[in-house]
């Protein structure tokens, strides 16, 4: 599904990717932790296309996207939601995700005729708010959703354009903690049912634990270490660099 090869992205003398490689497999749910500054985000970022690399290949679908566009990337399928959530605000929920549809069908140049007329676009839209569980909000303005509802609308939106691939982004950043496994539960119900592979930057090790098949650490701009989770959890290093735990 994803690989990368040798990747490699230095700002002056900070190595952010210092010669990372790594694969992600056909409907796989992969953590990356690390603490601040490990370069997850600016992995993120490369894989998405707003950033260029240094030097590395990223292959996509076996097809070499690492000097493509982020809009190219939309195209094939590499969706992306943001710690800072972007939304609509002036409009409804479903109509939220119905411009995501519009956009990937091109219709958006259509966008002046009632979204009504196209009813195939609107029951498709309803049946991505029923596989995240927020259908009964189909009709409130972002304005109007908690803090967990606003991350699950935000990855529903990029679940729309039909991605193969999902890049999250601290899905649960900013979720009260009585709310995070309601969010999770709700994302990851709706990618497993697609069978979408994702890539998850996460610091809740609940969360990582819970979720994932598979978890890389990355310290100083390099992966430490690769594993299912609870072999990560036991890793002395990881505990060491990570977490401060020393035994």
């Amino acid at each position: 599904m994803l690989t990368i090869d040798h990747l490699k992205k230095h700002f002056g003398s900070v190595k952010a990717v210092d010669d990372v490689s790594l694969d992600i497999k056909e409907g796989e749910i992969v953590s990356i932790i690390g603490t601040n500054g490990a370069g997850k985000t600016t992995l993120v970022n490369l894989i998405s296309g707003y950033l260029r690399p240094d030097s590395g290949q990223i292959l996509f679908l076996d097809k070499d996207i690492t000097h493509a566009s982020p809009y190219v990337r939309i195209q094939m399928g590499v969706g992306r939601s943001f710690q800072l959530i972007q939304l609509f605000g002036g409009i409804t929920v479903l109509d939220n995700v119905r411009t995501a549809l519009f956009s990937k069908y091109g219709m958006i140049k259509r966008g002046l005729l009632s979204a009504d007329r196209y009813s195939s676009i609107t029951e498709e839209a309803i049946k991505i708010l029923d596989n995240f569980n927020i259908s009964d909000k189909k009709g409130l303005t972002p304005k109007g959703l908690s803090e967990g509802d606003l991350k699950i609308l935000d990855i529903a939106i990029a679940f729309a354009l039909k991605s193969k691939l999902l890049l999250l982004d601290e899905p649960t950043s900013g979720v009260a903690t009585s709310d995070k496994f309601k969010v999770m539960d709700s994302i990851v119900s709706a990618i497993k049912k697609e069978g979408i592979s994702t890539l998850i930057i996460e610091h809740d090790m609940d969360i990582v634990s819970g979720y994932s098949d598979r978890v890389i650490v990355m310290h100083e701009g390099r992966v430490m270490a690769e594993g299912k989770p609870e072999d990560i959890m036991e890793n002395k290093e990881v505990k060491a660099t990570v977490f401060g735990i020393v035994s």
